[in-house]
């Protein structure tokens, strides 16, 4: 039984956290990371399906052969010819000026922030259900002075127009009020299970920025997912921001790093904010080159993933018996959130259930299967495909989910 998207706040998400939902409620460790190494049984008649996140891809053969053979030099001084490379290649794939690559997404969005917001007390207007305001610590209150105000996700990643209108000052210089600077938009939006952000509402809110002078940056960690499922290139995307930063280190498969593309002003401003953060790196030609493969011969992959992650949400209402139920409609590429609906499985009991080898197990499926995936909010588990997981690996992982809910239907008989 197919359900209707989900809606939630900010406050639901928050008591989630406390409960344990998608943070340990005591230190820091992600409850998702909880399994332990997922490579200590891989051995044997054990097999490990990663569905944590499209963060734990790992570079082939090509790539490694790539990185081993870069050309490199000091990229603080703009003398590495492979970073040299990948930067360009950003720049014409994403329909930018210039590009800049960075360590990490979380420091791509700072950068920009950071730039587009020149004065400290400026205001971003940010979902708030998004990567930045939920997931990077407030960096951008901590290290640049910047203000947050948040417009409320819709269940598609997008939000009202007229409540982003309504959020934007126009006091300025009235000493009571920060002065609005930028708008951030997520694509594709994380929380809400990897929603494509439509062509027409970027469209509107960069008519919107315009009319009032603001900037617009995406965090685009995801967008080249977006392209795939729209059949549009990624330039089409972002010739609606001003500025964006792509993640090469998820679905592109490359172990590090991350691009910040925008006007060269932008790049040449946000050069200067990543040697502050120290975010400059020397002979990083090495994983520029993984880079350039990401852009050059990963791309087109990512329908596999979306296609693995449909397959397996097909099977989640066909399980009998029924545990779990999804909504089709909000499947869009790699990411799915699904509910659990049996009121006596919590999803962080789902997932333990999914990671163990239970007793019969290996008689039933010929294996042993350890399925790794984390609990959300909302009764929601999260699973996410990436390169490393073939047809073969979502079918067992199909499964196994139907293993699991045989077994719990003996037991709570």
């Amino acid at each position: 039984m197919a359900l209707p998207p989900l809606s939630f706040s900010v406050r639901a998400l928050l008591l989630s956290v406390t409960r344990g939902g998608v943070f340990s409620p005591r230190g820091s460790t992600r409850s998702y990371w909880k399994h332990g190494d997922p490579t200590e049984e891989r051995g044997g008649n054990v097999r490990v399906v990663d569905l944590r996140s499209d963060t734990v891809t790992r570079p082939g053969p090509a790539m490694r052969r790539a990185m081993a053979e870069a050309e490199v030099g000091d990229d603080v001084m703009g003398e590495d010819p492979t970073v040299n490379e990948l930067q360009k290649m950003a720049a014409d794939m994403f329909g930018m000026e210039a590009a800049l690559f960075v360590p990490s997404g979380t420091m791509g969005n700072l950068i920009a922030v950071m730039v587009h917001c020149r004065e400290r007390g400026d205001e971003m207007i940010v979902g708030d259900l998004s990567h930045i305001h939920i997931y990077e610590q407030g960096g951008c209150a901590q290290l640049a002075g910047v203000h947050a105000t948040t417009v409320t996700n819709l269940p598609d990643g997008t939000f009202d127009l007229k409540q982003l209108e309504s959020k934007i000052r126009h006091g300025y210089p009235d000493p009571h009020y920060p002065r609005s600077r930028l708008i951030c938009v997520e694509n594709t939006h994380n929380i809400q299970g990897g929603r494509v952000l439509p062509l027409p509402f970027l469209q509107e809110v960069r008519a919107i920025a315009d009319k009032y002078n603001l900037a617009v940056h995406m965090d685009g960690a995801r967008v080249m997912n977006s392209a795939i499922a729209q059949g549009v290139s990624p330039s089409t995307i972002l010739q609606h921001t001003h500025t964006a930063s792509v993640c090469l280190s998820k679905g592109l498969g490359a172990p590090v790093g991350s691009i910040l593309a925008g006007p060269r002003d932008f790049i040449s401003r946000a050069l200067r904010c990543r040697k502050a953060l120290g975010g400059g790196m020397r002979q990083a030609g090495i994983l520029a080159a993984a880079g350039k493969v990401s852009l050059g011969k990963m791309v087109g992959r990512l329908q596999e993933d979306h296609h693995n992650a449909k397959t397996f949400a097909q099977a989640l209402l066909q399980c009998d018996p029924p545990l779990c139920t999804v909504d089709m409609s909000t499947v869009e590429t790699n990411i799915l959130r699904f509910l659990v609906q049996d009121p006596r499985l919590s999803p962080a009991e789902l997932c333990e259930r999914m990671a163990q080898v239970g007793e019969g197990e290996e008689a039933a499926l010929g294996q042993g299967v350890r399925v790794l995936m984390f609990p959300h909010f909302a009764n929601s588990v999260r699973a996410v495909w990436h390169l490393g997981i073939s047809v073969e690996d979502t079918q067992l992982a199909i499964q196994k989910l139907q293993f699991v809910a045989r077994q719990f239907s003996r037991e709570k008989r």
